[in-house]
């Protein structure tokens, strides 16, 4: 039996709607890209075998929203009351704004002053496939990058974002943006994907929205000392740890790294 009949058959027993619900089942179990009560973004979301499986795990206090220009049929009572779906074509701006208002943004902005709306953004959109390779693979490209900037605009700090793309020039660029945008940023192949696929994940993890970026530069008073004994310094309520710096100090940093929720940075000497 061929890996796309065990999971075709598979999806078919367990009442999925398309086998490529395993393939975020997989991406789910590997990085913990969805808790219970998050609010989950679907993009491309037809058939719905993700939906199923981003309800499942958001449970019952969480929501899921489905995005495709095509219709979306409604679930079993048991997630239903978690989905919500909407139809129209993520690349174009009227949906866009759909979007924003079924997430709780308005007026094209966020929650947040960055972010603050979704928790996970998942994207499985893909070409409809020509048969010209280079040209396939560049609409898929742009399809994942379209679903970054969605991301990007609605994710809360420490948010997660997936997304197929099919291997070939410029995905490395790809990565290397998100990888300014995220702590980190994983590349992967579920094992549900087909051996003969060029699909390709990439899994952002903890989104930044830092007012500050590594190698920016800033003066800063040290109000406090962590419990390592490090000064801590704040941009616009963000807190850096400082080596070497002692409360009341004021002094020029670069900042070093940036996690979710702070950042480490140096004194520069002048």
């Amino acid at each position: 039996m061929t890996g796309k009949d065990h999971y075709y058959n598979k999806a078919k027993q367990e009442g999925y709607r398309a086998r490529s619900a395993y393939k975020l089942q997989q991406l789910d179990d590997l990085e913990g890209l969805i808790d219970r009560g998050d609010t989950v973004l679907d993009l491309g979301a037809a058939p719905g075998g993700w939906l199923q499986v981003a309800a499942e795990r958001v449970g019952p206090e969480g929501t899921v929203i489905g995005v495709d220009f095509q219709r979306i049929d409604g679930f079993d009572d048991e997630i239903d009351d978690r989905i919500e779906t909407l139809r129209g074509d993520v690349t174009e701006t009227k949906t866009l704004d759909r979007i924003r208002r079924a997430a709780g943004a308005s007026d094209g902005e966020s929650n947040g002053e960055r972010g603050g709306a979704v928790d996970v953004v998942l994207s499985d959109m893909a070409p409809n496939v020509t048969g010209e390779y280079s040209l396939d693979q560049a609409r898929s490209l742009h399809l994942a990058r379209t679903a970054s900037e969605v991301a990007l605009e609605l994710l809360e700090t420490g948010g997660t974002f997936a997304a197929k793309v099919f291997e070939g020039p410029d995905v490395d660029d790809f990565r290397a943006d998100l990888e300014d945008e995220f702590q980190y940023v994983r590349a992967t192949v579920p094992n549900a994907t087909r051996d003969e696929s060029s699909e390709l994940y990439l899994l952002g993890i903890g989104r930044l929205t830092a007012p500050v970026a590594a190698g920016d530069e800033h003066e800063v008073e040290i109000v406090d000392t962590g419990s390592e004994g490090d000064g801590i310094a704040t941009v616009e309520g963000f807190r850096l740890f400082v080596p070497d710096a002692e409360p009341g100090e004021t002094v020029r940093v670069r900042v070093d790294d940036v996690k979710p929720h702070f950042g480490f940075a140096e004194r520069v000497d002048d």
